[in-house]
């Protein structure tokens, strides 16, 4: 029986606890489409349980040997594999767009990276769930006020709702990673349409937390706002004190202001 390598530069680690990986199968609650991608499947432990439910499962795996050990040990996934890189693929080849639903066990070195690509197809990805570094999850789900609030948390949070599910110890993974993990879930909002421009909430948002140790005020002061705007008591906070909420709402007056 041949079992695949892991390899460093990918960030794979394997996970090898079976309950662990149900657990992160049942984190879907399959309403609201027919297709899940597992990005990441390694060598199946988590696709194994996702093949048992009613719906139809595709993965996305840019290692070769995972793909012939897929392939070798998994039949029902004939047709179903997808030998690419996930962060370069254009999904629709595949789901014509559809929806699909997304899981993993994330490769850490890419983790943040696939959140974000996640909300450029938000339109069809009604739910979402999977096991990241534990940091990270906690960011994407941390509120306002909180030390790890961040980009990451505001722009996960405009379109979807996130809930922590549960840590992870390393010792279930080979090779064991350095550091805990999380496993989470965000669920779309019904109105995940913004209010505002979806550029311009990015780029205050990014723009803000370069610099969390200062006001809004300082922090967006390469936006060229109005001193009539800049008098709001919006910009009298740091970042990590506004809400999601109020992140779109200053980005719309933002832009009422530049006309």
């Amino acid at each position: 029986m041949m079992t695949v390598k892991a390899k460093k530069h990918l960030g794979q680690h394997f996970l090898k606890d079976e309950s662990v990986a149900k657990n992160i199968a049942d984190t879907l609650n399959l309403a609201g489409y027919e297709n899940v991608l597992e990005i990441g499947p390694g060598m199946g432990v988590l696709t194994k349980y996702l093949l048992e439910k009613p719906i139809t499962t595709y993965v996305v795996e840019i290692d070769t040997e995972s793909v012939d050990y897929l392939n070798e040990n998994y039949p029902k996934l004939k047709d179903k594999i997808i030998a690419k890189d996930f962060l370069k693929y254009n999904i629709n080849e595949i789901f014509e767009g559809k929806q699909f639903a997304i899981i993993g066990n994330f490769p850490y070195n890419i983790s943040t990276q696939i959140v974000f690509r996640t909300l450029e197809y938000r339109s069809q990805i009604p739910e979402f769930s999977g096991m990241f570094q534990k940091e990270v999850a906690e960011r994407i789900c941390s509120k306002k006020g909180s030390k790890v609030y961040g980009i990451l948390s505001v722009l996960a949070q405009a379109f979807y709702d996130a809930e922590y599910l549960f840590t992870v110890d390393e010792n279930v993974f080979n090779p064991p990673p350095k550091v805990k993990s999380g496993v989470l879930r965000l669920r779309r909002k019904e109105n995940y349409e913004l209010p505002c421009s979806e550029k311009l909430l990015f780029t205050v948002v990014k723009t803000a937390f370069q610099q969390r140790r200062k006001t809004m005020r300082n922090s967006l002061k390469t936006l060229n706002l109005s001193d009539n705007l800049r008098e709001d008591t919006i910009f009298d906070l740091r970042p990590e004190q506004l809400s999601v909420e109020q992140f779109i709402e200053l980005t719309q007056k933002i832009e009422a202001n530049a006309i």
